[in-house]
């Protein structure tokens, strides 16, 4: 659902935790953080892929130089603790009745060129051989994402 069409005072909460969201993280940042700030309003600001660090430094909200973003991205430092607390923290949407509904994805990422790769697996993998299912050596690895009510990508 679109923000604009959202009533005035959820877009309003809307705007207040975000505007919370991103004072908090400013904080986690504890070296170059100004750099470090604009190259995260960047990265989300961009239209389309980031394929180069560089590129980052033309989108319009980022006001510095490449110089100053490779100093950031060699010397910057976030406190991770403080950051993995914020986002633990963070509201999540519920559903009729405060329902959570959780949406997990398992995917294999696929090693099989790594034969003696330490905590390796084997994947059922469908669909790389015709009308077969395969079992290769890789990492299986999960995405767990809360759902918002109503129309979104997710469902």
């Amino acid at each position: 659902m679109k923000v604009s069409l959202l009533p005035d005072v959820v877009r309003r909460r809307a705007f207040e935790e975000a505007s919370r969201f991103r004072g908090e993280f400013y904080e986690c940042l504890t070296a170059r953080r100004d750099e470090l700030f604009e190259l995260t309003d960047a990265v989300l600001c961009v239209d389309g892929p980031v394929k180069s660090p560089v590129d980052l430094t033309l989108v319009p909200g980022h006001r510095r130089r490449h110089g100053a973003l490779y100093g950031a991205l060699n010397r910057g430092r976030i406190d991770a603790d403080r950051l993995r607390g914020l986002l633990a923290g963070m509201p999540l949407p519920r559903f009729d009745g405060g329902r959570l509904v959780l949406a997990v994805d398992v995917s294999p990422w696929l090693r099989s060129d790594t034969p003696c790769s330490d905590q390796r697996l084997f994947c059922h993998v469908y669909g790389r051989a015709k009308s077969a299912s395969q079992i290769i050596p890789g990492r299986p690895y999960s995405f767990v994402a809360v759902l918002e009510p109503g129309a979104t990508s997710w469902t």
